[in-house]
């Protein structure tokens, strides 16, 4: 077991799982750059000796596949499994209650060490003497991607109290003041948001420590949605298999496994502009306001190492924390939902935009026609638990004859197609949240959500082509097929809402007058309909990250009825518009000058 962050390195390194690039390399886009173009070879780890403008190296790419992550937690995955378990399901313990023993044990000796002061291995730096990585270049400057933000809830302070979690935090550009100031981003409903709204309250500043490296376990800790009762720091302990250790200096609690350690303080209503940010819904985050935190002091240990990720279009090494966290916590989600089989937030179309559900459907058992009815109740639970609250579209389905799995997107989709009744299992919730990040909406973290329920016997045979009445529309052209029941249709570039209305109007006219177009429920318009059609992913990220239910969705033939809103097709407007976040796009010149590192000779040329 790894005692840092270091000895997981050299490990990596030992067994194949990393390289060392010699080469000196610019933190302006290019680490970013060759992060990118190896991660997405499915490459090993990355360790940066010399970051230009830095003495620190950088380590990216750890969590790169889950089969490398799960080999740097080999020794504790298990057992950290088990624990979760138990937190999630506590009737298992208390029917086999000498089996779980060493779990119990295991969880004791995983709770936080205080120390009395800090290691001598510590000292003072500045944020400037930091490798200042700016990953994407309309970024508002250089960001940390993997940090551990800590805050103690002033109520009731104390590390058991704590909460840890992955904020994005800007340490230069716009107008913080280098060394001085920072940015911090995150959504009020956040444990550190809780933190802040008391201290507010208490009219006093908020005491914010920034843990940057230390074992990876603290880094996964950051981002696991752990049971009640279960502290990121007790978790961070046991998956580390080694307890996590701290001390106080001026108030602020720092790790003293940390590689690096920014303290500062949230003072009541101030604000700095934060942002742009390219994030991970493929599009950039654009600027804020949000809380400005003012550095007190910044602390590196010895032999510190700098870890990042990048983020962007899914999949990234972000997507491998997903299944990470999805493999620890299992069944969590059934002990939180009942009546809920599976969960499946989709990784191609941003995560929080779409979310594919298998639910139970007990209600109306002896009804001749079968319809969504506890399916509804399940939805309505996902779509107010934690981070599924973020969703837009939520297509939830009974299982019933046969085995089904939202993991199998195209299966599950044409499942939910075959059977959905458009009349009358479509449900909306209009002026509400959506993620912070998404800019789809009315404005930011507002928009709406849409529940497609189905249940109960197959309705029609989707298409597998382009239908024939979709050809020679007068304003929609390039039809292209994209799954069984789905076809999208090429349009003008978006102008107003009032021009989409007609546009979609006439479009309804168009094909009701050729006849019904039952094998085909779902016409997507875009801007770009061979893009669109080129893959899977490509449809699932363009259609989710570019429309708000309430405001982009439009039907063949639609109708009100009692307030309720039903189609005979539905259609989806997926093209950009003017309100939209711009797309990640990388730098063709930096793409260029990073080719040297994979020549003959270099540190990547075997990756070429």
């Amino acid at each position: 077991m790894y005692q840092n962050l270091e000895e997981c390195i050299q490990d990596l390194e030992k067994s194949g799982q990393l390289i060392r690039i010699t080469e000196e390399v610019d933190p302006h886009l290019e680490m970013a750059a060759i992060h990118m173009k190896v991660f997405e070879a499915k490459g090993p780890a990355l360790f940066f000796e010399k970051v230009k403008g830095s003495s620190y190296p950088a380590v990216s790419n750890l969590f790169g596949t889950v089969e490398r992550s799960k080999y740097i937690f080999r020794k504790t995955w298990d057992k950290t499994q088990e624990i979760i378990g138990l937190r999630n399901d506590p009737m298992s313990a208390l029917k086999s209650p000498f089996k779980h023993v060493g779990s119990g044990v295991a969880a004791t000796k995983a709770l936080p060490m205080k120390k009395s002061s800090l290691p001598s291995t510590f000292k003072e730096i500045q944020i400037s003497d930091l490798p200042l990585i700016h990953h994407w270049p309309d970024d508002g400057g250089a960001f940390v991607t993997l940090p551990q933000v800590y805050s103690e809830d002033p109520e009731k302070p104390g590390i058991m109290n704590a909460n840890l979690g992955m904020y994005r935090i800007q340490l230069s550009g716009n107008e913080y003041e280098l060394n001085k100031e920072i940015g911090l981003h995150y959504q009020i409903h956040r444990g550190i948001g809780v933190h802040q709204a008391k201290a507010t309250k208490l009219g006093k500043p908020l005491k914010v420590s920034i843990f940057i490296g230390g074992h990876p376990s603290h880094t996964l800790s950051a981002v696991m949605p752990l049971p009640e009762g279960l502290s990121e720091m007790t978790f961070a302990g046991m998956l580390a298999g080694r307890r996590f250790r701290y001390s106080y200096e001026d108030g602020y609690c720092i790790s003293h496994d940390a590689d690096f350690v920014i303290t500062g303080e949230i003072h009541p209503g101030e604000t700095k502009p934060e942002g742009p940010f390219g994030d991970h819904l493929g599009y950039y985050s654009l600027t804020h306001e949000f809380p400005l935190m003012r550095v007190h002091k910044v602390y590196a240990k010895e032999n510190s190492v700098w870890p990042f990720t990048v983020v962007g279009r899914p999949p990234q090494e972000d997507t491998a924390f997903g299944d990470l966290i999805h493999e620890l916590t299992g069944d969590a989600v059934k002990q939180e939902i009942p009546g809920v089989k599976e969960v499946h937030a989709v990784d191609a179309a941003g995560v929080h935009p779409l979310l594919f559900a298998i639910g139970s459907e007990r209600y109306t058992p002896y009804q001749k026609v079968k319809q969504p009815a506890e399916l509804l109740t399940i939805a309505n639970r996902i779509l107010g638990t934690g981070q599924l609250s973020l969703a837009k579209f939520l297509f939830i389905a009974a299982e019933e004859d046969k085995p089904l799995t939202t993991h199998k997107e195209v299966e599950f989709l044409s499942y939910i197609l075959e059977r959905i009744d458009l009349h009358r299992d479509i449900h909306f919730q209009t002026n509400t949240t959506i993620d912070t990040l998404d800019y789809s909406g009315t404005g930011l973290n507002t928009g709406s959500k849409v529940v497609f329920a189905a249940c109960g016997d197959k309705k029609r045979d989707l298409c597998t082509s382009v239908p024939e009445e979709l050809h020679g529309l007068n304003g929609f052209e390039d039809a292209q097929f994209v799954m069984p029941g789905v076809v999208t249709l090429k349009a003008s570039n978006f102008k107003t809402y009032e021009d989409a209305q007609k546009e979609m109007d006439a479009l309804s006219t168009s094909i009701s007058n050729n006849g019904e177009l039952t094998n085909c429920p779902l016409l997507i318009v875009c801007d770009d309909s061979e893009f669109m059609s080129a893959s899977l992913s490509n449809f699932l990220w363009a259609t989710f990250t570019r429309s708000n239910p309430s405001h982009d969705m439009y039907g063949v033939n639609s109708y009100y009825q009692h307030k309720h809103w039903g189609c005979d097709n539905v259609i989806i407007d997926a093209r950009i518009k003017p309100h939209h976040a711009p797309p990640l796009l990388a730098d063709q010149s930096v793409e260029k000058k990073i080719e040297r590192l994979f020549e003959n000779g270099a540190s990547l040329s075997k990756m070429k």
